[in-house]
């Protein structure tokens, strides 16, 4: 642990001895007390003592373990603390002491590594701040929520009737069905939301930040629409109770449907106002939350105690001796014959059948979200959450096993509700349970014209009760409360949705009003869905819509919570320990399942609505990061594909050109980055190098700052490709450290593409010998040719199996001085005068890169970005590399803006052999299935240049001459000393009939190739050497066979062939060419094959 400097002594000795300081021991002073000078007092721990800095006594910029350092906001007004930063512990020295001061109180953002799981929160201290809100405990806060949110319409105006329909057994089978999946998912949401803290959004959130912006704007926008939707059903059960006790009391509006959809929404409008106008009642006091709105506890434990008054009403009911009006609506109290009948299912109508009661009873068993939508609001959410959700699970369960039982064992199917249908002798057969307890109901049960009866009237359980009126005070809380959450609900998920900004156009509704950003147009949209399905007026077709989004996400939800399991993600810890990742599995496929059963239709909408929705974020990609599962898949299964690649060798037919690109700044050089772009794009690896000339502690501040920008600039320009770069004394070196260290495992590079070094005549000789390096005898003989010579030299490209491709364009690469940008110190240094020439050091280099300003700024257009129409790509196909010039054409003649081009191939030949070389290269490449068919044979490779070109090349060597033809050997060997870029006399003519096929070659492409649109040329290996070697002799014609020409790319000998003459031939053989020039050698092993196997 590293101390700080002394910054200022104090005068009282006291005040700089903290516990068991060395001064303190060998002094023999006692030290202070300990509560004298306590760190966590807040007096002492100010900006005018360093004593806050000290840890364990120790002057120090480490700091203890504090939970200010992981939380993501702290107390209004104060500045954030965190902890110091690597570089502040390694370099701390060198900082000044107000630096050293200020960095525990630091208040720089740090957004990298934020949890998408965690809230913003208010630090913690020792004092409670006045403004937090009250937090809940598990009954308060949970328990009764999800219960209210559980018991609605469907309890008490929906659940007779089922079990009228579906009997006693199935009745239950349903409910434990349900109960299943709510459970199980219970389980999965207790998981997610005790995996971190979790914001305003709710199941949304939950969904979204565990699965990723793909699965979770789908389900959010499902989510919202659901609660819309349930805020329409719930309404319309409160204008069916109304409605009824109008046609009670003869008092109806206009008729029974516009009865329900008159007083819908009527209801909806005020529970509008009600959650515009905030009322206290009804509002909660913390702000931007779910619940900010929610019913308040005192309102939720008043209606809970108004429905658990009308269970006790109900329960109590079933026990009194029915009435005369009760015996006629068909109530007989507990009778066993009665409970024998109910047992078994009476389908009639549509629904009738076993999945339409499922689809139609699902929506009452939710609402276990409830709980978990507030768990910011809760003490322990770890705790309250599972606890509260599986105990509102469970005795909702009992509620509704009960009340089935019991007023199946009461109540017959089918009754009058005439008080004189009674049984008197003479009335004729009388058919039924009712008979036997003298009530006759014959006639309207063989009409199926009963108005009474377990399955006829949906206020059973008012008729039975025995005080009708609770039971009617029950549906309305019921109804009303959960009305309102949903509404509300539905509101703020849309909210949350709308700020991520996943899909287009729903922007609008994402705005804020007032102090606690209500989304007033967010509550009109819910309105306004809630309206269109009051209009339908029929409970029975609003529920199973509902069912099939609230199974959908509960799917999705169990689905997230198997999916973060299984993905072993060191981010998945959540508290409650208590789930099984095949248990969420089995009921993401049971929810699944029973959507297809209920209504196949309907949940191949919500499937496909949920599939559009995530493709069409996966195709726009918004730039968030929350750290879902589907991250932590893919790396799973990226690295068990790339670990799986290594167990199988590598085959011809399996190769790809995985590119190792030199750019520098890839914004630098925008067409290099283009066209490897274009053909590795969803093929191949595509890697931007950068190497930063300099010393490592002075250029790390710029690697660490420029990594992230220049990766935000190829995703900007839709270039699949990572950037890596490295720190090196010079160019040559960290090129190799890069061919060496980038890819992993069989995602390696295996060809090296570099610019063409356009200002190799003005830039510093130096530079020139590492761009050469690079180069150097990349097309020179094999190391079977010429074993000895190797030995001595590095290749460095074909010393680690590379290919090489050198690209060069007439207007050059570099758009950095466009961009009045700094130039890249890689592959243009800037020049620093003649002292620096002269003393042949290296030109030293400033400046960084802002990374945001990468992103922002126009992006470059470049050649490889347009339609090329019905131009030509020429390859001049002159040495056998295996295959590699043909196989980058073919990969770029694919590509939409390259396939109306028309491929020609050149190769060298013989005069008198032309139809016989044309018909054997047309044979080969038809067996490589290229599609290559125009093949032309060049005859006169060989013929002497043009006198002027000549001249021109000649004058382009002379500043680069040594003179050295008179000079004493003494002398000439000092100058190559000083001067090893420089060309002797000896060796101009050793290479004169090198030098002059450069000029011819320039000429043929000239001829042929002067408005294609890409000229692809193989780097040719040299015939004659360069150099006088012993072993080597002099060759001066050319071979017989038809592409073994002299050479096509010159590659001199390194120690041999001066850089400047090497760097000539390059600028002769592709000087004044239009279209862009590529030359490319293989490393001589196959890329192309005609077998199969």
């Amino acid at each position: 642990m590293a101390e700080l400097p002394v910054l200022e002594t104090p005068r009282d000795p006291a005040l700089c001895s903290g516990r068991f300081t060395i001064s303190t021991l060998l002094g023999g002073d006692e030290p202070p007390p300990p509560a004298a000078y306590d760190s966590s007092h807040p007096s002492h721990l100010t900006h005018g003592s360093t004593f806050y800095m000290r840890t364990f006594g120790y002057n120090t910029v480490d700091v203890v373990p504090a939970y200010e350092h992981y939380a993501n906001s702290t107390l209004p007004g104060e500045p954030r603390k965190v902890r110091p930063t690597l570089a502040d512990l390694h370099s701390f020295l060198k900082q000044e002491g107000s630096h050293l001061h200020a960095l525990a109180f630091d208040s720089r953002p740090s957004h990298e590594m934020t949890d998408g799981l965690v809230e913003d929160e208010a630090g913690t201290n020792g004092e409670k701040n006045p403004e937090e809100p009250v937090r809940f405990g598990w009954v308060k806060g949970v328990m009764i929520r999800c219960m209210l949110n559980i018991w609605g319409v469907i309890l008490y105006l929906r659940l007779p009737w089922i079990t009228a329909q579906a009997g006693i057994v199935l009745t239950w089978i349903i409910i434990l069905l349900s109960v299943t999946v709510t459970s199980i998912t219970g389980l999965s949401i207790s998981a997610i939301s005790t995996n971190g803290k979790v914001k305003s959004g709710g199941t949304y959130f939950l969904i979204s930040r565990s699965l990723g912006p793909e699965l979770g704007g789908s389900i959010g926008l499902i989510f919202a629409f659901a609660n819309a939707v349930g805020v329409a059903m719930h309404t319309v059960g409160f204008a069916e109770t109304v409605q009824d006790l109008l046609q009670e009391y003869g008092s109806p509006i206009v008729d029974p449907t516009n009865d329900i959809r008159i007083i819908g929404v009527v209801t909806v409008t005020v529970l509008l106002a009600i959650s515009l106008a905030g009322m206290e009642w009804e509002s909660k006091a913390e702000p931007d939350r779910l619940t900010s709105r929610l019913p308040s506890s005192q309102a939720q434990v008043l209606f809970f105690l108004v429905i658990m008054v009308s269970f006790a009403n109900y329960l109590v009911g079933t026990l009194i001796p029915p009435s005369e009006d009760k015996a006629s609506k068909g109530f007989f109290s507990y009778r066993a014959d009665i409970f024998a009948q109910n047992l078994v299912p009476d389908w009639r109508g549509v629904d009738g059948s076993f999945f339409g009661m499922f689809s139609i009873f699902f929506p009452s068993a939710t609402g276990i979200l409830a709980g978990a939508n507030i768990s910011g609001d809760l003490k322990d959410p770890a705790v309250a959450i599972p606890k509260g959700t599986l105990m509102a699970i469970f005795w909702t369960t009992i509620s509704y096993l009960a009340i089935s039982a019991t007023i199946g064992s009461c109540v017959v199917r089918d009754a009058s509700g005439i008080l004189n249908d009674t049984v008197t002798p003479g009335s004729g057969a009388c058919e039924g349970l009712a008979c036997g307890y003298g009530w006759n109901f014959t006639e309207c049960a063989q009409q199926h014209s009963c108005r009474y009866g377990l399955i006829n009237h949906y206020q059973t359980m008012s008729m039975v009760s025995g005080f009708a009126p609770l039971i009617t005070a029950g549906i309305f809380g019921a109804t009303l409360s959960s009305a309102l959450a949903c509404l509300v609900s539905a509101a703020k998920v849309f909210q949350c949705l709308c700020i991520d900004q996943l899909y287009p156009l729903i922007g609008f509704f994402g705005k804020g009003y007032g102090k606690n950003n209500e989304p007033l147009r967010s509550y009109l949209l819910a309105y306004a869905i809630a309206v269109a399905f009051i209009i339908i007026a029929e409970l029975n077709t609003i529920a199973p819509i509902i069912s099939n989004f609230f199974l959908c996400s509960y799917a999705l939800i169990n689905f997230s919570c198997f999916h973060a399991s299984i993905t072993n993600s060191p981010g998945w810890r959540p508290s409650f320990r208590y789930y099984s990742k095949w248990a969420a599995l089995f009921g993401a496929i049971i929810s699944v399942v029973i959507m297809f059963l209920l209504t196949w239709w309907a949940a191949l909408i919500a499937i496909g609505v949920v599939l559009f929705l995530l493709l069409y974020v996966i195709y726009k990609k918004p730039e968030v990061n929350w750290g879902s599962s589907v991250q932590a898949g893919s790396y799973n299964l990226a690295l068990s594909y790339l670990v799986g690649l290594n167990e199988v060798e590598d085959h011809i037919k399996n190769y790809r050109p995985q590119c190792l690109v030199l750019t520098g700044p890839p914004n630098f050089r925008p067409a290099l980055v283009d066209f490897v772009g274009t053909f590795t794009r969803n093929l191949s690896l595509m890697i931007c190098g950068h190497v930063l000339i300099g010393p490592r502690k002075q250029r790390m501040p710029e690697l660490r700052l420029i990594a992230s920008g220049h990766t935000k600039w190829l995703n900007k320009r839709k270039i699949k490709a990572f950037y890596s770069d490295v720190i090196a004394e010079d160019l040559r070196s960290g090129v190799q450290i890069l061919m060496q260290a980038a890819g992993l495992g069989r995602m390696k590079p295996n060809i090296l593409v570099v610019g063409f070094k356009k200002n190799w005549q003005s830039a510093h000789p130096a530079t020139v010998e590492d761009y050469i390096g690079i180069l150097h005898s990349c097309c020179a003989r094999s190391r079977k040719c010429l074993p000895e010579l190797f030995s001595a030299l590095t290749c460095d490209a074909f010393d680690f199996n590379y290919s090489v491709c050198v690209m060069r364009m007439r207007e050059g690469l570099n758009i950095s001085k466009v961009m009045q940008a700094h130039i890249n110190p890689v592959f243009d240094p800037v020049e620093d005068g003649k002292e620096a020439r002269a003393s042949g050091a290296r030109p030293s280099v400033s400046g960084t890169v802002d990374p945001e300003a990468l992103v922002q700024e126009e992006q470059a257009s470049t050649i490889f970005q347009s339609e090329q129409g019905k131009k030509t790509i020429d390859i001049y196909w002159l040495f056998d590399d295996g295959g590699l010039t043909l196989l980058i054409p073919y990969l770029l003649g694919r590509k939409k803006r390259w396939n109306k081009c028309r491929t020609r191939v050149f190769v060298g030949g013989q005069i008198n052999r032309l139809d016989q070389e044309r018909k054997a290269i047309i044979s080969l490449l038809s067996k490589f299935r290229l599609g290559f068919h125009e093949v032309h044979i060049l005859p006169d490779i060989n013929q002497k240049p043009r006198a002027e070109h000549t001249k021109r090349f000649e004058d382009m060597i002379a500043p680069f001459r040594l003179n050295d033809g008179f000079k004493d050997e003494a002398t000439v060997t000092e100058m190559r000393r000083d001067c090893p870029w420089k060309i002797s006399d000896e060796e101009i003519n050793k290479n004169r009939i090198k030098s002059l096929r450069q000029v011819r070659l320039n000429e043929i492409l000239l001829d042929y190739s002067r408005d294609a649109a890409l000229v692809i040329m193989t780097a040719g290996k040299p015939v004659e050497p360069v150099c006088s070697h012993p072993e080597i002799k002099m060759e001066h014609t050319i071979s017989r066979a038809p592409r073994t020409m002299k050479s096509t790319l010159p590659i001199g000998r390194k120690g041999k062939c001066p850089s400047s003459l090497y760097m000539a031939w390059l600028e002769t053989l592709s000087q004044d060419l239009r279209p862009p020039v590529v030359l490319i050698r293989g490393n001589q092993e196959n890329v192309l094959t005609f077998y199969c196997q």
